[in-house]
């Protein structure tokens, strides 16, 4: 598949988009203390730490600055935040899932809600798109950790359940609760990933004009700069040529 990855289009262009984001590293500190409070600090050991762990460092996060994370959780200081998962509908038929971790549901709530109404969206009620995408493990490899035929192959010996490649890299699909096992493994095979998380996969995808488009990813950027916001997921695509269009 050549061009731009299409989960890339769905995920809310990452990258450049989120280095430029000041709260980026305040996000990445909460979901590690949150991480190591749900379990042991030891990243080893706790699989949902090492995720977070994983993505801060592909994130360019000082070693220092998620040790402090994890020294937070373990003498239990600050904030006790909860996991929210809010969904709603975009411009153009689009399905939208926010994840947050709050210490306030109420103030996220208006936020999130203020943001959806703002932007051509509208928040739904718990449940109201989520049957539309399917909880899944993803693990993303760049270019240079091989051609489509060695990174394929790796990927159906740790256990993987899909693979998609092109010219920008790699994406891999497992089951949820694979997804700690099939990472290590190919991290033994490949090095290590660029980005591994739990993502929500949209079972169809509808493709935005220039026009929805630009609304769609005002509405992400809105809930992309609340610090509240872990992540933003959608149904959404954009072909590359409304990209260059909308600059």
């Amino acid at each position: 598949m050549a061009g731009h990855s299409k989960f890339k289009n769905i995920m809310h262009r990452k990258g450049a988009q989120d280095k430029k984001r000041s709260n980026l590293f305040s996000k990445l500190s909460r979901e590690i203390t949150v991480a190591a409070k749900m379990g042991t600090p030891d990243p080893d050991m706790n699989p949902r730490l090492r995720l977070a762990v994983n993505t801060a460092k592909a994130q360019s996060m000082p070693k220092d600055n998620i040790q402090r994370a994890i020294d937070k959780a373990s003498a239990n200081d600050g904030e006790n935040y909860e996991e929210v998962r809010y969904e709603g509908y975009g411009p153009g038929g689009s399905a939208i899932i926010v994840e947050a971790l709050t210490d306030n549901r109420n103030r996220t709530a208006t936020s999130i809600r203020t943001a959806f109404s703002k932007n051509g969206g509208n928040l739904g009620a718990s449940g109201a798109v989520s049957h539309g995408f399917e909880r899944l493990g993803y693990i993303e490899y760049g270019a240079e950790a091989g051609d489509e035929e060695k990174v394929l192959e790796a990927a159906l010996e740790a256990g993987a359940q899909d693979i998609s490649s092109s010219e920008d890299g790699h994406e891999i699909w497992t089951a949820a609760e694979d997804l700690h096992g099939v990472a290590t493994a190919l991290e033994a095979a490949l090095g290590e990933a660029k980005e591994v998380k739990l993502a929500w996969k949209p079972n169809l995808t509808v493709e935005l004009d220039e026009k929805d488009a630009a609304t769609l990813l005002k509405l992400v950027d809105a809930l992309d700069d609340d610090d509240d916001v872990q992540t933003v997921w959608g149904n959404y695509e954009i072909s590359d040529e409304v990209m260059e269009k909308l600059g």
